[in-house]
C-alpha cells in the first residue's frame, strides 16, 4: 500500500512540474525576459522550485538562464534570407556595429572581413587609416572597399560562388585562408546561443573558423537581434573570441549574460 501511494505521489509531482514548465515558457514567449520573482508570484511556488525549473529548462535548451531569471531563445525558421533581403533589415543596428568595427582598424594592419550585410558597411566608416591589407571571401565586402576608395591592398580569394550570400567558398577559398595570417578578423553570425556561434551554411562556417584561428585578435559582430538565436551550423565558440561587437541598447540582462563569455564592444565603450 505504501509503495502504491508513493508512486501516485511521484506521478502527481511530474504532472505539476510539466504544467509549471508550460507556464514558464508561455510567460517567456510573451515577455522575452522573466524574473524568478515574477514566476514565484504567478505560479505560487517557492523561488527554489522556480530556480530548479529554470536550470532544468536551460539544460534542455528551452531557454537561456540569466542572473535572477531567464531569457527566451529565438529560432531561425524557413529558408535563409538572401543577402539582398538582409540589407534592408535592422539597418540602424548594423550601421552602429560597422562604425565600432571600423574604429578598431589601425594603420598597416592585415584584416580579414567575413561575409554579411553588417560587414559590408565597414568600408564607409574607415577614416584616416593608411596602408592596411584587407582579405575577404565576400564579393560585396570587396566591392564596398572599391566604392569607398579605402587606402588598402585589397584581396578577394578565389572559390566557388555562393549566390545567396555573395560568398566564395570551397577548397580554393579554404586553402587560401589557411595559408594567411591576420592581425584582426571580423566575423558575422546568423545567431548566438550561449557560447555557440552559428551560421546557415557549413562551408561558410568552416571558412570563418579558419580565419578566426589564423587571426591574432578575433571580433564577432552581432546586432541585438542575433543574440539568443539559433541557426543551423555551429562554427565557433564565443569564449575563443576576443570581442563581441553588439548594440548598446541590448537589455541589461543580455549584456550581463554575454559578458561571462567575452568582452563586449558597444558605442558606449571607449579604450
Amino acid at each position: 500500500m505504501f509503495e502504491v501511494n508513493k508512486t501516485k505521489q511521484k506521478r502527481g509531482d511530474f504532472l505539476l512540474k510539466k504544467e509549471r514548465f508550460i507556464k514558464i515558457l508561455s510567460n517567456l514567449d510573451e515577455k522575452n525576459v522573466i524574473t524568478v520573482n515574477d514566476l514565484t508570484e504567478k505560479l505560487n511556488v517557492s523561488d527554489m522550485t522556480i530556480r530548479r525549473d529554470l536550470d532544468e529548462l536551460a539544460s534542455s535548451g528551452k531557454l537561456i538562464r540569466i542572473h535572477g531569471g531567464a531569457q527566451k531563445i529565438n529560432s531561425t525558421t524557413g529558408e535563409e534570407a538572401s543577402i539582398r533581403d538582409k540589407r534592408s533589415i535592422n539597418l540602424k543596428e548594423k550601421q552602429e556595429i560597422a562604425k565600432i568595427a571600423a574604429n578598431e582598424i589601425k594603420d598597416f594592419e592585415t584584416i580579414f572581413i567575413g561575409p554579411g550585410t553588417t560587414l559590408e558597411l565597414i568600408a564607409q566608416y574607415i577614416k584616416d587609416v593608411h596602408s592596411i591589407r584587407v582579405i575577404t571571401i565576400s564579393v560585396d565586402v570587396f566591392q564596398s572597399f572599391i566604392n569607398e576608395n579605402v587606402d588598402c591592398e585589397l584581396i578577394l580569394t578565389g572559390g566557388t560562388y555562393r549566390k545567396r550570400s555573395g560568398t566564395l567558398i570551397g577548397t580554393v577559398a579554404n586553402n587560401t585562408i589557411e595559408s594567411l595570417k591576420f592581425d584582426k578578423a571580423f566575423i558575422g553570425v546568423n545567431g548566438i546561443k550561449n557560447a555557440d556561434l552559428m551560421t546557415a551554411n557549413t562551408e561558410e562556417g568552416e571558412l570563418q573558423n579558419i580565419a578566426l584561428n589564423n587571426s591574432t585578435t578575433k571580433y564577432i559582430t552581432a546586432d541585438k537581434h542575433k543574440l539568443n538565436k539559433n541557426d543551423f551550423y555551429v562554427f565557433y565558440n564565443l569564449t575563443d573570441a576576443d570581442y563581441l561587437i553588439t548594440n548598446k541598447n541590448n537589455s541589461y540582462e543580455t549584456i550581463d549574460y554575454y559578458q561571462q563569455y567575452v568582452s563586449l564592444l558597444t558605442e558606449i565603450r571607449r579604450k
